[in-house]
């Protein structure tokens, strides 16, 4: 199995929500809080569910995301 982390740089992100609707997993929400620009931003909210399948990061037009991806053992 494969675990996915999303990272994302709050400050650039200027919350235009193209992520959250590429994710297929639904790992992505818009932040209550705003950056300095003003702008809410995506948070990563769902540990457990994301693969790291990139799309949400393919989709961004400022390169915010960034994807990790861990193979983990499953028992």
């Amino acid at each position: 199995k494969v675990q996915g982390y999303v990272e994302v740089d709050n400050e650039v992100c200027k919350g235009c929500e193209l992520c959250i609707v590429a994710c297929p997993m639904d790992v992505l929400e818009m932040s209550t809080e705003v950056n300095g620009k003003g702008y809410h931003y995506a948070v990563f909210k769902h540990f457990d569910k994301c693969v790291g399948c990139a799309d949400c990061a393919v989709v961004c037009p400022d390169a915010v995301l960034t994807v990790y991806r861990e193979k983990i053992e499953v028992e």
